[in-house]
């Protein structure tokens, strides 16, 4: 499965207007906590691969992503499997790995045919806008990229205000930006 997905910021207030104008169906609301982990074998940020693990209402999903796919969008293949949390984290531990860092996500969840509009509140970064569409190969994935950057424009969004940057890559960005301002001071 090819996960093709488009990131912008937006504001929600001016977002859910649209999103009912559209027409669009509000399948649930959210509160992720992920947990991201470093290979001791390889370095993710330049593999451009991520693990986490994502605890949802009393759930977790082990999530694997390989690179992106593309230059414009965070399309990349993904692969999930539901896990017990703390087992997998104390195997990850035991082999190795280290937790890289925490995003904490309140999503709201709205479904366009075969789209999936996201309301992104994170922690620390702000409100985002997120779509995605699943590809079954990457023959597909230039037809489904412009059918979500073709939507975006009713958010008064395009290609150039795609943010192909993980949250997480944003929060740890922050925290070393915080950190070297503390340092310099």
């Amino acid at each position: 499965m090819i996960e093709v997905e488009v990131k912008v910021r937006a504001g929600h207030s001016k977002v859910r207007p649209i999103l009912k104008k559209m027409g669009a169906v509000k399948l649930g609301v959210e509160r992720q906590s992920d947990i991201y982990f470093a290979a001791p074998h390889r370095d993710f940020a330049k593999t451009d691969e991520a693990l986490r693990i994502r605890s949802l209402d009393g759930q977790a999903v082990l999530t694997y992503k390989g690179p992106k796919l593309d230059g414009v969008s965070k399309s990349r293949e993904e692969f999930e499997t539901p896990v017990d949390e703390a087992a997998t984290i104390q195997i990850l531990h035991a082999l190795g790995f280290s937790e890289a860092g925490l995003v904490r996500k309140h999503r709201e969840i709205f479904s366009a045919g075969d789209i999936i509009i996201c309301l992104d509140s994170i922690e620390s970064l702000g409100e985002f806008l997120e779509v995605e569409i699943v590809a079954d190969n990457e023959k597909d994935l230039e037809t489904s990229r412009a059918k979500l950057f073709e939507l975006l424009k009713q958010f008064g969004a395009g290609e150039k205000d795609s943010i192909r940057t993980s949250y997480l890559e944003m929060i740890l960005g922050k925290s070393n930006h915080q950190e070297t301002g503390k340092n310099s001071n």
